[in-house]
């Protein structure tokens, strides 16, 4: 799937919005990826789940046992990487600010896990969800998402495949441009700040 075709999903389920935003890294930005939106329709979720899995190498994708990611965001495009890998999928939550996996989710010592997000930004809920794998006995082999916003420059400490990477300015709170500076943020993301 091209740059070009995934946008025009998000085009189509109105998921990329215009505005004044608030991410959940704490920067701010003009535009905002709603994968909520993107994900709410079965067969375009399928569709971009098989993309990524597509764009997964061979051997990476061969040796994946499970797939975990991060909730909320990362909760439908995880079970549908799960359906297109044909593996089991699950999910890390926060309950106390922390991953981790519960309601009965358990990994096996051996299990080689892709980690899958919506969105990556800085990467921080990457990572921590990575650390929450890693800690429940997993081997995370790879991550993947969507979209990753850093435009390339995030490291995940793993080989990390999204299916797009866009390059949309984000400003710390002190360097808003004047357009953005003179409105309000709205926050539609699912992390508290």
């Amino acid at each position: 799937m091209l740059e070009e075709e995934v946008l025009a999903e998000f085009r189509a389920s109105k998921a990329l919005l215009e505005g004044h935003f608030l991410l959940s890294s704490g920067r701010h930005s003009a535009y905002y990826l709603q994968c909520a939106r993107v994900l709410m329709n079965p067969d375009r979720a399928a569709r971009l789940a098989v993309a990524i899995a597509a764009n997964l190498p061979h051997d990476i994708r061969k040796q994946i046992t499970k797939v975990v990611s991060p909730a909320m965001g990362g909760v439908i495009i995880g079970q549908e990487m799960g359906r297109a890998l044909q593996v089991d999928a699950m999910f890390v939550e926060r309950p106390t600010g922390t991953f981790e996996l519960r309601r009965g989710f358990t990994l096996e010592p051996g299990d080689k896990v892709l980690m899958v997000e919506d969105v990556v930004t800085t990467g921080l809920s990457s990572r921590e969800a990575i650390k929450a794998i890693e800690e429940a006995g997993g081997t995370v082999i790879a991550a993947a998402s969507l979209v990753d916003r850093s435009a390339g420059s995030v490291d995940l400490g793993v080989p990390f495949f999204p299916l797009v990477a866009l390059n949309f300015p984000t400003y710390a709170p002190n360097e808003l441009p004047p357009e953005l500076a003179s409105s309000q943020a709205v926050k539609p993301g699912s992390r508290a700040q």
